[in-house]
């Protein structure tokens, strides 16, 4: 990633962040892309139950991570990550062969979307540090990435936790309206498709924090959730064309809101 860029987002942290608690920047070194990946172990395998494949003990490490950039946001007070958002731009997929939503999705109809279309992952923010300004300035970062390099398309997996036996996934599933739904062009397909008729019981759906916000901004779920086996998770596929993104959001984001409103 080029100086420009990095900068570019460091320098968000002090308009966004209450009393300067936080600071956003991009991943600099190895030590820093292995802190994030031992803060994803604790978040996904130590809270959250996943079963990862890994060559380092304590790390959640995959074969995408080389190829991705790690946006990172650091507790000023402690100096330690405590969220973190893994970002594959274009040129990056082309290196690896595909993105990491082809293991779960059939995405053919986004085919033409590829030349500027960025894909987003393992997120995620330390228990202690949920409140709002984590996920605020990681969303700013991530904006002013896009909007940096003039990428059009946003994509990822975002995942609905099965501990429930997947009730909840497929009530959330059922109970989306309609102006959440992508057009048909843009519909994909799961490999290992949830089956949600079977699952739902008319209970009201929890929406998970991450799949509120890319509503919120405006995102499009694109079909139906895949079942990930590895996390236990129902996992849909979103996608943010930036044309679509909400005005207000990206105000709040790139303009200095303060993040304890998030």
């Amino acid at each position: 990633m080029q100086t420009n860029q990095r900068n570019t987002i460091e320098a968000l942290a002090p308009a966004l962040a209450p009393r300067n608690s936080y600071r956003v920047s991009l991943a600099r070194c190895e030590e820093e892309v292995r802190e994030a990946q031992r803060l994803r172990y604790k978040v996904f395998v130590e809270e959250l139950g996943a079963h990862v494949r890994t060559r380092l003990a304590g790390h959640d490490i995959d074969h995408y991570d080389r190829f991705c950039d790690h946006l990172i946001v650091r507790d000023n007070e402690s100096g330690r990550i405590v969220g973190t958002y893994r970002i594959l731009s274009p040129a990056a997929a082309r290196r690896v062969g595909n993105y990491y939503s082809e293991n779960e999705f059939h995405i053919n109809r986004l085919q033409h979307l590829r030349p500027r279309m960025v894909e987003v992952g393992r997120s995620c923010i330390h228990p202690d540090h949920r409140s709002g300004a984590v996920i605020t300035l990681l969303w700013a970062g991530l904006a002013d990435y896009m909007l940096s390099n003039n990428y059009d398309s946003l994509i990822g997996c975002a995942s609905i936790g099965m501990g429930d036996g997947g009730h909840n996934a497929a009530n959330l599933f059922f109970q989306l309206g309609p102006e959440h739904m992508a057009p048909a062009e843009y519909h994909v397909f799961p490999q290992h498709r949830l089956p949600f008729e079977r699952l739902a019981n008319s209970q009201p759906a929890m929406v998970p924090p991450l799949i509120k916000g890319y509503l919120r901004v405006g995102a499009w779920i694109c079909g139906e959730p895949a079942w990930d086996p590895d996390f236990n998770t129902a996992d849909l596929l979103l996608l943010l064309p930036m044309s679509r993104m909400n005005k207000r959001y990206m105000r709040h984001f790139l303009k200095g809101t303060d993040a304890s409103a998030a």
